[in-house]
């Protein structure tokens, strides 16, 4: 029984450490495109980064 705990106990530290950014983001960046695709969000990225461009003066 004591071997049971300690692996859940091992199970638990692992799984409550950070996650690293870079993977956090492999697996976020899908998803977002599919959203973007989905719901026509190119042209609002487009238009908020030409908005964005315009503010900066470029």
């Amino acid at each position: 029984m004591a071997r049971t705990a300690s692996r859940r106990t091992a199970f638990a530290t692992r799984r409550t450490g950070r996650r690293h950014p870079l993977v956090a983001t492999l697996m976020a960046l899908p998803l977002a495109a599919l959203l973007l695709l989905v719901f026509d969000g190119w042209e609002t990225v487009a238009t908020q980064a030409s908005s964005v461009g315009a503010m900066l003066g470029r």
